[in-house]
């Protein structure tokens, strides 16, 4: 069953899956014995730990996300400018995953997550004091890169110290510290920007973030079962270009950028749309709006039983038309009808994501990390491209113009889908033998 997240992508960890290209310098570690498992010394520290890094990361990515509308009147900047706080630390994350979860093959694990933290932390405490849109754009960019250490490295470590019958459990842990980084890091916001301001609204989310990362510190266990390898660029190369060549794992990539072009684009404009008329709802109750990410726990959640039901195809059909009736049903002037549309947006975006972020691992039968690695850096694109585009074409033409967008990038998964669904028919007809 796939986990949800919250701004962090949806990974399935096979515990026997090859890592990434290295050479290693000692032979494997056959201890199995020494592995986390639930009631073992250790394992509780660990899954706390990984649940506060969870939650300090996502909590930091996404903390400009319900304060566009207040950088706006305090810069004097369109959406579109504001919007580059979120795009670009989305952006910058989506480059820095693959060769950073690379560097973690290497370094270590542990020391790539705290590296990764200590980074991020330390320019969210920054963050707020930046004098200029400019400069908070430019701050947003490297702590996104910083934190692209996180995701790959702390599911690496799990494979690696978790025994595999606790794996699955330790994963949704860290998911969850994900997911309530995620909404947590926005409700914060609102209501302290509303109170305060969003210079204290970011130190806020800073100050959490700092005490997760101390925990993080503190509790996590030193790696036993890690060995270190030399870099084989070539190889990390070559893999990496296998995975592009693939067409399936492509339109894999492609649906995921594109579900995620039409969440951030919805999520990173809506502040926008409730603050004016008919709604004109005040910054804390924006930033509560985002409780609504948790109908994505149970939709991601449900996705499994979705895929044995309808098949991977039939499951994304469903989520695309969910997601559609959802941009369609807010372009409502009721309150009531935008949430219910935010609602089935949510719903079908982590569905869709849940099948296709889980139908990489399935579909890579080599390097499974770099192909994770690879659907990361589209997702995390498509938020970027979405929350950017979606801003400019509100400032454009409204509301109606950022559903347009949306709407957009659905017909672009059904189309994907469907060409997918003739390629399978097509080599199913090409394996039955001829008949006379």
């Amino acid at each position: 069953m796939p986990p949800a997240s919250t701004g962090a992508s949806t990974i399935v960890v096979d515990a026997s899956a090859p890592q990434s290209p290295v050479t290693t310098t000692a032979e494997p570690d056959a201890a199995t014995h020494e592995r986390l498992e639930p009631g073992r010394p250790g394992y509780r520290r660990m899954s706390l730990a990984l649940f506060a890094a969870g939650v300090a990361a996502f909590a930091l990515l996404y903390s400009t996300q319900a304060l566009l509308p207040a950088l706006s009147a305090s810069f004097d900047a369109t959406a579109g400018q504001a919007s580059w706080t979120v795009s670009a630390a989305t952006g910058a994350l989506a480059l820095f995953v693959l060769p950073l979860s690379a560097l973690s093959e290497r370094f270590g694990r542990r020391q790539m997550m705290t590296a990764s933290l200590a980074i991020a932390v330390l320019v969210g405490l920054l963050v707020p004091f930046a004098p200029s849109m400019g400069a908070l754009i430019a701050l947003r960019a490297v702590q996104g890169a910083a934190l692209a250490g996180l995701p790959a490295s702390a599911m690496a470590y799990l494979a690696e110290e978790v025994r595999p019958k606790a794996l699955i459990a330790a994963i949704g842990l860290f998911v969850a510290g994900n997911s309530i980084g995620g909404m947590s890091g926005r409700i914060l916001t609102g209501w302290v920007a509303q109170a305060w301001g969003w210079r204290a609204a970011l130190a806020a989310v800073g100050l959490l973030a700092l005490a997760c990362a101390v925990a993080f510190h503190f509790l996590i266990p030193k790696a036993r079962n890690f060995r270190p390898g030399s870099l084989n660029p070539k190889a990390l190369a070559k893999t990496v270009a296998t995975h592009l060549a693939d067409p399936l794992l492509v339109r894999l990539y492609a649906i995921g950028a594109l579900f995620m072009t039409v969440f951030g684009a919805v999520y990173t404009v809506i502040g926008y749309r409730l603050v004016e008329e008919p709604f004109s709802l005040p910054q804390g109750v924006i930033g509560s709006i985002f409780l609504v990410y948790l109908v994505g726990t149970v939709s991601s959640a449900a996705a499994g039983r979705l895929v044995a039901r309808l098949g991977r195809r039939g499951a994304l059909y469903l989520a695309v038309s969910t997601t559609a009736a959802g941009l369609l049903l807010s372009l409502a002037d009721q309150l009531a009808a935008v949430l219910v549309g935010l609602v089935l947006i949510t719903a079908g975006f982590f569905a869709g994501h849940a099948v296709a972020s889980s139908s990489v691992s399935r579909t890579a039968t080599t390097g499974r990390a770099q192909a994770s690695a690879l659907y990361q850096s589209a997702y995390y694109l498509g938020s970027s491209a979405g929350g950017t585009l979606g801003a400019v074409a509100f400032h454009a033409g409204g509301w109606t113009a950022t559903v347009a967008l949306g709407l957009l990038a659905v017909l672009g998964v059904v189309s994907i889908t469907l060409y997918g669904t003739r390629v399978a028919r097509a080599e199913r007809r090409a394996l039955v033998p001829a008949t006379r």
